[in-house]
């Protein structure tokens, strides 16, 4: 274990505390951890790449403490009533379907590429954006100003979009029409 890969598994620790804080009505302590662990997203990057300290376990550990975290929040938003089901339930879906393709590739005689597709990246920084701002709206008392509206529609969009593109990249890898 090296300083990336215990800052990632403290950002993966960090999720249960947050599902803890919301659940208590401490929306406010959820926000400035949430806000934590995105910034140690970014030192452990720094960390690992500038010290020549990557690893496996850190490129298995980092994604993962990641959607952990992102998605525990989600969940947990949608059932304290701060965001709406049908969002969450979508979210989920999605990532239960990019995780089930990506062991289905794993399967193929010739593993299909697993990268993240940009789509997927615009997705994941919406979802981060969504989160810290219900968070600071409902803990902070934000004034909404219509944004939580329109957040949770290019969520939404992202989210279908994203899961989409990757269908259809998977079936064309396994017909053998492309690099999936």
């Amino acid at each position: 274990m090296n300083l990336p890969n215990y800052i990632s598994l403290a950002r993966l620790l960090s999720a249960p505390v947050g599902i803890w804080f919301i659940l208590n009505g401490n929306l406010a302590d959820a926000f400035w951890l949430f806000l934590i662990a995105g910034a140690s997203d970014a030192i452990d990057g720094f960390v690992a790449k500038r010290f020549n300290s990557r690893s496996e376990l850190g490129a298995l550990l980092d994604p993962i403490a990641d959607k952990a975290l992102i998605v525990s929040m989600v969940v947990t938003l949608g059932l304290a009533g701060y965001l709406p089901n049908w969002l969450v339930i979508l979210i989920v879906f999605r990532d239960v379907l990019i995780i089930g393709g990506f062991i289905l590739t794993q399967f193929a005689a010739e593993p299909l590429n697993a990268r993240p597709l940009m789509i997927s990246k615009v997705n994941t920084a919406l979802q981060i954006v969504l989160v810290a701002w219900t968070l600071a709206h409902f803990g902070l008392n934000v004034v909404d100003r219509n944004l939580s509206a329109i957040l949770i529609d290019a969520v939404a969009a992202t989210t279908v979009l994203s899961g989409a593109v990757y269908l259809v990249r998977w079936m064309r890898g396994f017909a053998g029409a492309e690099e999936a």
